[in-house]
């Protein structure tokens, strides 16, 4: 039985043009500079991005992290969503890196942080009992499938710029959001002084994400990744299939995004689910289980005993994730088997 996953975007395994190009790839010692198809992925991300320079890093926790030990200094505070995925994946790395102290705030009014939430948490008072605001953290888009729009990213990064406080984007999905905002990522790039994406969610990579931002930033970015480890060798092989991504990849995001308003379409005309289809904005889709004797990881379960795998739930329910490993006949037949499940 073919096994059909939802699990991640991350799940993808790496096309025959990525192989190809692992193989044959020109390398060289990238911790000296030398890597030639490193140094071709980097200069093809600042540029996609509309930054001066870009830095090759394993992954996004790593580049999210790497900006954070770049942008502050030890005892700093970080305002953030407690919503993130920096604040709710990173295994408290801020803390345990950068000496930072995580500023986590419920947004109040939508998804996403505004400039009412951010305002009045900058420390501009200078009292001595007091952190310095050493960074503002966004996220495009966002944890919960949904994008952040680009009036709002301006006008946070215009507060931040009047106080001096830089912004840091994770944009781990930012072509996802580009595409659902109809804008080139570049657009949303603009609205941070640094931004990480990942070349392995969505875009099909191996491995590996881009920290990118101005030449300054990413030559200091390049001695914190090697303090933190991240300085690797002939690291060609790993960029060679990234370069694919940004092309390729990028390039067919849109059937993701189809395959996931079909399956919320599906999953709003099964009675007991209960979605809103409206926030399938990206390749993410977010259900919940509202039937009496019946639940989520009920579901979950009668699922993987079908080999359709996705995680199991969380506070926001269940959620599928499309990639290059679902098409549409995979998206018909989990709605079909959770169908079953509700009868």
């Amino acid at each position: 039985m073919k096994r059909l996953e939802f699990r991640s975007d991350t799940m993808t395994m790496p096309t025959q043009a990525m192989r190809d190009a692992m193989r044959d790839a020109p390398v060289g010692d990238d911790v000296c500079g030398e890597d030639p198809t490193v140094g071709r992925l980097e200069a093809m991300a600042a540029e996609i991005l509309g930054k001066e320079a870009a830095l090759f890093v394993p992954s996004g926790t790593f580049g999210n992290q790497c900006a954070i030990r770049t942008h502050t200094k030890l005892g700093d505070e970080v305002i953030a969503s407690e919503l993130s995925h920096i604040v709710d994946h990173e295994v408290g790395a801020a803390a345990a890196i950068s000496g930072v102290q995580m500023r986590a705030v419920r947004p109040a009014s939508c998804d996403w942080l505004t400039v009412d939430d951010i305002a009045p948490r900058i420390r501009v008072s200078g009292d001595i009992h007091e952190p310095d605001t050493g960074l503002i953290l966004l996220e495009n888009a966002l944890a919960l499938g949904t994008v952040m729009p680009i009036a709002a990213m301006h006008g946070v990064y215009s507060l931040a710029r009047r106080h001096g406080v830089p912004v840091h984007l994770d944009g781990a999905r930012i072509f996802n959001a580009a595409l659902a905002l109809c804008i080139a990522a570049r657009r949303i790039a603009a609205c941070a002084d640094s931004v990480q994406f990942c070349l392995s969610k969505g875009l099909g990579a191996p491995a590996g994400s881009m920290l990118c931002g101005s030449a300054d930033f990413i030559r200091r970015a390049r001695k914190i990744r090697k303090m933190m480890g991240g300085g690797m060798r002939q690291a060609g092989v790993l960029a060679a299939p990234g370069i694919i991504a940004l092309t390729a990849g990028v390039a067919r995001l849109h059937e993701d995004h189809d395959n996931a308003r079909l399956l919320a379409r599906l999953l709003s005309e099964i009675p007991g689910v209960s979605i809103d289809p409206a926030r399938v904005q990206i390749n993410m889709v977010f259900c919940r289980i509202e039937k009496e004797g019946k639940n989520e990881q009920g579901l979950v379960d009668f699922l993987k005993a079908r080999n359709i795998l996705t995680y199991d739930p969380s506070w926001w329910g269940i959620r599928f994730a499309i990639s290059r490993e679902v098409n549409v006949n995979d998206v018909r037949a989990l709605a079909s088997a959770v169908a079953g499940y509700m009868e």
